[in-house]
């Protein structure tokens, strides 16, 4: 492992892009954006492009291909509202309004590398390529986590705050032990980064020029708790700094900017340039879960001022405009989301066949004296009820 000093590593990024040290690590003045909410693209000039934040379009194809995951993660999102409403679901934390964030994540890593998501980051995990209904199987309370993290390179859905993001470093520093060239993008909401082991592992990472992507959605809200009430920060992405390494403002609703903010990182990490955070500004339109009630504490017409800019119908504007999408494309972007929404409907309609016994394989490698003795008394008890 290079013992190379962290300084270095930043002076030599910095001069790769024509600016200091201390710019290369702040994050950009005005925050990325390059769509506005009509889906028009904006100017240089209104960009407001810094010496080192500047971020060219993606190309048409990567265009057309993100935005199809978008609407399939939109449909599924509202599918999964609708099978909660109808019992088949125990819990659903929906992304709704959130789905460009999670795209731009998982489209940005190549097959090799690893994402580690959230319990709200369900299309993340379906764009990394899990079939939705492996997915969501641990909505419904039936098994641990549902797919195989090794086989897709996607951690299971992490519903302890920021845990994940140790684990990310954990996997980054293996690699780069192992001399892979591998990168983890490692999410979490803006609550999370309020953690400790939010600190631990954004300092690990930096002090061991891990390949590590942070990368923060900011939806406003840790549940009930708003980010006023967390930081007093300028931004979460200025915290960066503190660990010595970049950090990055991008507009969470803009699938573009982001794609562009995210695929510049991802291949800065690959390159060595060590890890990286990025704050995306977004907003989760719908409650927290099904079992939290979002009117007590946020207003509607804030939640209508974040309607109006919907990932979705700003990238489907923008490309309708550009003459990327046209209407043979539309309905075949369309009717793929809802055989993805059936398919999911009518596998969750099924009652699953579970073995409660199941519930404690899989903990350790071996059982514990106490699983084995829950698993004796639970054992017993489905006897007696059998009986």
């Amino acid at each position: 492992m290079s013992t190379e000093p962290r300084e270095d590593l930043i002076t030599e990024v910095s001069r790769k892009f024509g600016i200091s040290p201390e710019d290369y690590m702040l994050p950009a003045r005005h925050m990325i954006n390059l769509l506005n909410p009509d889906g028009s693209l904006r100017s240089t000039e209104e960009q407001g492009a810094e010496p080192g934040h500047e971020y060219p379009l993606p190309s048409p194809a990567e265009l057309l291909r993100a935005y199809e995951a978008l609407v399939v993660g939109r449909r599924v999102n509202d599918q999964n509202s609708a099978l909660v409403r109808q019992g088949r679901m125990a819990v659903y934390p929906s992304s709704h309004g959130q789905e460009a964030c999670q795209v731009a994540a998982a489209l940005c890593l190549q097959d090799g590398d690893w994402l580690f998501p959230t319990y709200r980051d369900s299309v993340a995990v379906m764009t990394k390529g899990v079939a939705p209904m492996e997915v969501m199987t641990s909505f419904r309370g039936e098994w641990h986590c549902g797919y195989d993290p090794k086989q897709y390179h996607v951690a299971p859905m992490s519903t302890p705050l920021t845990t994940q993001l140790l684990h990310a470093v954990g996997v980054a520093h293996a690699a780069k032990l192992r001399g892979e060239n591998t990168v983890v993008v490692a999410m979490c909401g803006d609550g999370a980064t309020s953690e400790g082991d939010f600190h631990e592992a954004l300092n690990f990472a930096a002090v061991f020029n891990l390949p590590v992507i942070f990368f923060v959605q900011n939806n406003k809200y840790a549940i009930s708790v708003p980010l006023s009430q967390q930081s007093v920060a300028p931004s979460l992405a200025h915290k960066a700094v503190g660990y010595g390494m970049a950090g990055e403002r991008v507009d969470g609703n803009d699938l573009i900017a982001l794609m562009a903010v995210m695929g510049r990182a991802v291949r800065l990490a690959r390159e060595g340039s060590g890890p990286l955070m990025i704050e995306a500004h977004t907003y989760r339109m719908q409650a927290h879960t099904n079992a939290d009630d979002d009117k007590r504490y946020r207003e509607d017409a804030e939640v209508a001022e974040w309607v109006a800019k919907d990932p979705v119908k700003r990238m489907e504007a923008y490309l309708a405009d550009s003459g990327l999408l046209e209407s043979e494309a539309t309905q075949r972007i369309t009717d793929h989301a809802e055989t993805v929404a059936k398919t999911l409907r009518d596998g969750m309609n099924q009652d699953a066949d579970t073995d409660p016994l199941e519930l404690f394989n899989h903990v350790y490698s071996t059982p514990t004296a106490q699983l084995k003795e829950q698993s004796a008394l639970l054992a017993d008890e489905l006897a007696r009820e059998e009986a």
